[in-house]
């Protein structure tokens, strides 16, 4: 009669431990959950819910990627608008030289004094096209490396950049042109005359230096190409306008699909601390009054009901 007695005990003693062991670990698990935020601990715990959580994750890491390239994109498209701004601010300059070497009354003196200005400010706008980002990366030169206009011996300015500009991917299917390549800043007509900026700006000088018989009529004649090239330089600047005000869209775009993301998340895979809190002093009420009545029950022996 003793063995079955204590086999029966030591059942007892296993369900208890068990019950108490299966208690504890509920406690602990929903404490986490707390302390954590998150309601999943591994995949088994919820399979469907833990896919979910990895799709939205990866569309969180693409997202990143996708706001490191508009930044990228934002930051050169703004240098370009800068050094745009700059080369309009020196032809605007040139305008008022040459409407001043045009006049009748200046002398040869004056107009080799306008010349030599004429000459900083191509020097000037050389140096603006030749621009590159914070990165390193030519603002003009397309997808080129390296400067977007070189010199020759001779002084005379070539592009050495590629045709087109590079695009990003700024979001999912949306991608956008990083900015504008140097002829299509510099290259304008001329009353016909296919031409650029630096290479007219030399013609320019070098005629106003006596290259040419009539100084005062070769500046007035050029005039319509300097407003021409203005003309060229505002139209730049408004296409990169436009694709920093897209950027800017999509960038909202973004932030409410992140937010979106951000809220499926916590419905999915995060805590209800209310309920969370609510269960777990359920439990330790359960395992306070499991410790308990194990440890009323083990003191007993049959001299307690003798």
């Amino acid at each position: 009669m003793i063995e079955p007695l204590s086999s029966s005990t030591a059942a007892f003693y296993r369900r208890s431990q068990t019950q108490m062991s299966d208690l504890q670990g509920q406690a602990e698990r929903l404490q986490q959950q707390i302390a954590s935020g998150e309601r999943l601990e591994r995949s088994s715990d919820d399979p469907v819910a833990a896919a979910r959580l990895r799709d939205l994750a990866r569309q969180e890491r693409l997202a990143d990627v996708d706001a490191g390239n508009s930044n990228l994109v934002t930051n050169e498209l703004r240098d370009a608008s800068a050094n745009i701004g700059d080369i309009a601010d020196a032809l605007i300059r040139v305008r008022e030289l040459t409407l001043q070497a045009g006049t009748d009354t200046i002398q040869e003196q004056g107009r080799i004094a306008i010349a030599d200005e004429i000459d900083v400010l191509r020097e000037s706008i050389f140096a603006n096209i030749n621009a590159s980002s914070s990165a390193g990366r030519s603002l003009f030169g397309g997808e080129t490396e390296g400067p977007a206009y070189t010199l020759d011996a001779a002084g005379n300015a070539s592009y050495a950049g590629s045709a087109n500009s590079s695009s990003l991917t700024i979001a999912d299917g949306v991608s956008i042109e990083r900015g504008v390549t140097g002829p299509d800043v510099l290259n304008f007509d001329n009353q016909g005359t296919p031409t650029d900026v630096l290479a007219f700006l030399q013609s320019l000088s070098g005629a106003l230096r006596g290259g040419v018989a009539d100084p005062g009529a070769f500046a007035r004649d050029a005039l319509p190409g300097v407003e021409s090239a203005i003309d060229t330089t505002g139209r730049n600047q408004a296409v990169i306008g436009a694709r920093l005000a897209w950027v800017d869209t999509v960038d909202t775009s973004q932030q409410l699909r992140g937010e979106t993301r951000a809220i499926e998340t916590a419905e999915v895979g995060g805590t209800d601390l209310a309920s969370a809190i609510s269960r777990l002093q359920q439990v330790l009420t359960v395992l306070e009054a499991s410790q308990a009545s194990f440890a009323r029950l083990s003191s007993l022996t049959l001299f307690d009901r003798i």
